[in-house]
């Protein structure tokens, strides 16, 4: 993958000039095999990737210049709406500083489309991780340690990747809605990982080309939503037809984003062994139109991790290599999968198969290790979630959904799991709610409008 010893040098330099007090796990004989591994939608969606790599690059000295000024009221137009941006991103490093995983899977990091400029990845542990941030953001607490990743990889994305087809139906082919997954810019809604485990970059698989056709059971989307009041069937079709074309549907790709299988290197008293990492990061099931088209791709962008750990050979990667996931082998399913097994507007038996799936460690997805936070129990009191949630404890998203997800094979032993949502007047509660930031003081004016979940296992 190009580009990558290049990250993998620059991030190993960063957490040597760092001196950091967090310990790098890596192949070391006398390490103990348990580790944390957290989901987070870090809300990195900007305009443009250079927008986000500008402001990754500020420097942590430019940073504290524009925070006292903002601070002080000092900043207005395009300056205040930067230094926002910043407090965003110190908040983000803030909670994963707060919950130190080993292994970070950070879905909506944009990046150059096909993550080889890690410009940005760098500059986020350099600048930011690098550096001690506050507990509690612009309300203070304690400083926290600062925290290394001498691992990362980013990786290409179908967002914003031109498909040359009218795939929304509306007479041209431009961006965002003929892209093979939606996006104004390539690079979009991308994701990447941090690691301070060894990746096994040699073994990493990405299905990014993978046709939605060659998924078992799918089903092209046909015009079902026919008496609509608010949208109209585009002109020459009709209800009940295909809504891709003959040629588009041979050629659609199944991952919004990229579906990919990481392996990580995790040494134990009995020898190195790998736990994958099985990561995307599904369209949503809403914005629909005429037809139920998201709602049936998230569906079966979900399905396609319920087939890959059954071992069914009928996939095929970006390499060519054919196959699912090795039978016995230690894997974690992460990522905002944009899907909720008890509500939400998606099909709920999918996600719901998956969290149950047989191969899966059930304690922590249905079990007494399911993740869950104070802050999600107390989210609908305060108006924070929009939408009712049966378990309002499990909710990740300020819209009331348990979406971010982070499923731990039954060859692991889970010991503890949350969703870092500090509740009023705990501490941290400053990196999710502050009403001096931003429009709304919460959500994505603050932090995100998601909260990490993780899991702590360990190998059998």
């Amino acid at each position: 993958m190009k580009g990558k010893k290049h990250l993998l040098s620059l991030l190993i330099s960063t957490t040597l000039l760092a001196g950091c007090a967090q310990t790098t796990v890596t192949k070391n004989k006398n390490v103990q095999p348990a580790f944390t591994v957290a989901a987070y939608n870090l809300s990195f969606d900007r305009g443009t990737f250079s927008q986000l790599t500008d402001e990754l690059a500020t420097s942590p000295s430019q940073q504290h210049q524009l925070v006292f000024a903002f601070q002080q009221g000092m900043l207005s137009g395009d300056n205040k709406q930067r230094a926002e941006k910043i407090i965003q991103i110190r908040n983000v490093a803030a909670a994963i500083q707060a919950t130190r995983p080993h292994v970070l899977m950070m879905s909506e990091f944009n990046n150059d489309g096909t993550g080889d400029d890690t410009q940005a990845l760098r500059n986020f542990q350099k600048n930011y991780l690098s550096v001690g941030q506050f507990s509690d953001g612009l309300l203070g607490g304690e400083r926290l340690a600062p925290l290394a990743y001498p691992f990362g990889e980013s990786f290409s994305t179908n967002t914003g990747l031109n498909s040359g087809y009218d795939l929304d139906n509306n007479g041209k082919v431009a961006l965002p809605g003929d892209a093979w997954g939606f996006g104004f810019y390539h690079g979009q809604y991308a994701f990447a990982v941090l690691s301070q485990f060894e990746i096994d970059r040699e073994n990493i698989r990405t299905f990014q080309q993978f046709k939605w056709k060659d998924l078992l059971g799918a089903q092209i989307p046909t015009i079902t939503n026919c008496d609509s009041e608010r949208y109209s069937i585009p002109d020459g079709m009709k209800c009940g037809d295909n809504w891709y074309s003959d040629e588009e549907w041979q050629q659609m790709r199944l991952s919004s984003k990229n579906h990919v299988d990481v392996p990580v290197i995790i040494s134990t008293n009995e020898g190195d062994k790998a736990v994958h990492l099985l990561m995307s990061h599904p369209t949503p099931p809403v914005f629909d139109t005429v037809t139920i088209n998201n709602k049936l791709r998230n569906r079966d962008e979900i399905k396609f991790w319920h087939d890959y750990i059954d071992g069914k050979p009928y996939f095929y990667d970006d390499s060519g290599k054919n196959g699912g996931l090795s039978e016995g082998a230690n894997f974690v399913i992460m990522g905002d999968l944009n899907a909720d097994p008890d509500a939400g507007d998606g099909f709920t038996e999918t996600i719901g198969a998956l969290l149950s799936h047989p191969s899966v460690n059930q304690q922590a997805t249905t079990g007494q290790f399911v993740p869950t936070s104070s802050g999600g129990s107390q989210c609908y009191e305060g108006k924070e979630c929009r939408t009712d949630n049966p378990y309002p404890a499990r909710v990740t998203s300020t819209f009331g959904l348990r979406v971010d997800h982070v499923i731990p094979s039954n060859t692991l032993t889970i010991t503890n799991s949350g969703v870092f949502w500090p509740a009023l007047g705990e501490l941290g509660r400053g990196l999710m709610n502050d009403k001096t930031v931003g429009k709304y003081g919460a959500g994505k004016d603050v932090s995100s409008d998601h909260r990490m979940v993780w899991i702590k296992a360990s190998l059998n």
